[in-house]
């Protein structure tokens, strides 16, 4: 299974909610991404979330639509994001879309583990694709 890895920018935005989100506490916010490195491509999307912030728990989930190259190859693909917080330990899965992949990228699948580090975000991802491309 190929592994690359690299650094991303990240701008999160505070969007509009629903009657239900406001009632709900949940916040809703728009993602913009740079990934640099073998994979470069740009990253849009939506995340919900809530945070407790008295005990440190909460969770999120989002949906990203990322474009551009992975190892040369030209396409895009859909990320599922889902993190958690327990009292302050976090806990979080970002997965490849089943049957997302477009172009090139077709028949993709796998996972991006997502490190902050020095105030920088970092990217390492485990991925497949069909033998035929």
């Amino acid at each position: 299974m190929p592994k690359v890895s690299g650094e991303f920018s990240v701008r999160i935005t505070p969007e509009s909610l629903s009657s239900v989100a406001t009632e709900s506490s949940i916040s809703r916010m728009s993602l913009d991404k740079q990934y640099m490195g073998a994979l470069s491509a740009s990253g849009r999307g939506e995340m919900l979330a809530y945070m407790n912030r008295d005990i440190a728990s909460g969770a999120y989930v989002a949906m990203e639509r990322v474009q551009g190259t992975l190892d040369g190859l030209q396409g895009s693909f859909l990320l599922h994001h889902c993190g958690t917080m327990q009292r302050g330990t976090p806990g979080l899965t970002v997965a490849v879309v089943h049957d997302s992949g477009q172009g090139e990228l077709a028949g993709l699948s796998g996972m991006l583990q997502i490190r902050i580090e020095e105030g920088k975000h970092y990217y390492d991802f485990d991925y497949t694709l069909p033998a035929d491309g």
